[in-house]
């Protein structure tokens, strides 16, 4: 069976490929977003972590010509960006939203700055390809088989992050304090445990996943830097983290459902199905939209977050 001259089983194979894609990003900076905001910690900044880790990431891949080495500078630059903002929001206790959203302007204007002065208007790709994993017998299934197991080796570290990250916040010390740092810090400081650090270390982690999402997609999937290239990503990110409640696989499935809705649009494209491109373009954000309008006020946030904490000072 064809649609549009193209057999049924390849326009699912890449509908399938462009949805784990779509996805792997937003679960590096969902389940990031999801520590910060589980500490305490309202990080609108997330999309201006995820921009800049994109450029440090493109622009270190392409000058040494090493995917991997753009990986480590966007993680890199997005830990640096997330201990700044828990300087200015837990040390010195400015109001978190205002300080995100500071990071995600001037990441926006300081990335279009810099990659217009170091490449002068030309348009550079990193040519070198990324480390890929093709699973042996799997990766041979019909339909589903080069789709999921043949990706690029971060896909498969996105995956394996949601069983970690599950039971980092589940079971370790430094993740039920991080819980316990979102929901009644007076009781961890009474435990004598530092607040402050528990909420660095929980800041720390969500600017280097957010990083390593910006990362991922200027280095190892469009292996291309392009202006406001995140188109938003980081508050989808920030949405599903809300929207899975915090739990590592309730956003994962978030994720994947974003990324079907946008692979959709891909293979609607591909079928020749006569839809405008904004509009299937615009459908993953439309649900988003929707999925915030029908659990509005169902969604439990930490009794502490965008609350700053200071010792012996109860609010």
């Amino acid at each position: 069976m064809t649609i549009n001259g193209i057999p049924l089983t390849s326009l699912i194979e890449a509908v399938l490929a462009a949805m784990i894609l779509a996805a792997t990003p937003l679960v590096f900076a969902s389940i990031g977003e999801a520590i910060g905001e589980r500490a305490g910690l309202l990080n609108l900044g997330i999309e201006g972590m995820m921009l800049s880790g994109a450029f440090a990431g493109f622009y270190t891949a392409h000058r040494f010509d090493a995917p991997w080495a753009g990986v480590l500078a966007g993680i890199g630059i997005g830990v640096a960006l997330g201990l700044l903002f828990g300087v200015i929001t837990i040390t010195l206790r400015a109001e978190q939203t205002l300080v995100g959203l500071a990071i995600t302007i001037a990441a926006g204007g300081g990335t279009a700055f810099l990659y217009r002065d170091l490449f002068a208007g030309a348009n550079p790709s990193v040519t070198a390809s990324p480390l890929t994993i093709r699973i042996p017998w799997l990766r041979d299934l019909p339909v589903v088989g080069e789709a999921l197991f043949s990706q690029p080796a971060l896909v498969y570290v996105a995956f394996l992050l949601v069983p970690i990250a599950a039971w980092f916040l589940g079971r370790s010390a430094p993740g039920l304090a991080i819980r316990a740092a979102g929901d009644n810090p007076f009781a961890v400081d009474a435990a004598g445990v530092s607040v402050a650090a528990t909420r660095y270390l929980a800041i720390a982690i969500a600017g280097g996943l957010a990083g390593l999402a910006g990362a991922f997609l200027a280095a190892v999937d469009l292996r291309v830097f392009q202006e406001g290239m995140t188109v938003g990503q980081g508050f989808i990110a920030l949405a599903l983290a809300m929207l899975g409640r915090w739990s590592p696989w309730r956003i994962l499935v978030g994720a994947l459902l974003f990324g079907l809705l946008k692979s959709a649009g891909i293979g609607l494209q591909l079928a020749g199905i006569g839809i405008r491109s904004e509009f299937l373009g615009m459908l993953p954000y439309l649900g988003i939209v929707l999925a915030l309008i029908f659990t509005v006020g169902k969604i439990g946030l930490p009794a502490a977050l965008g609350i700053p904490y200071e010792r012996g000072k109860r609010t």
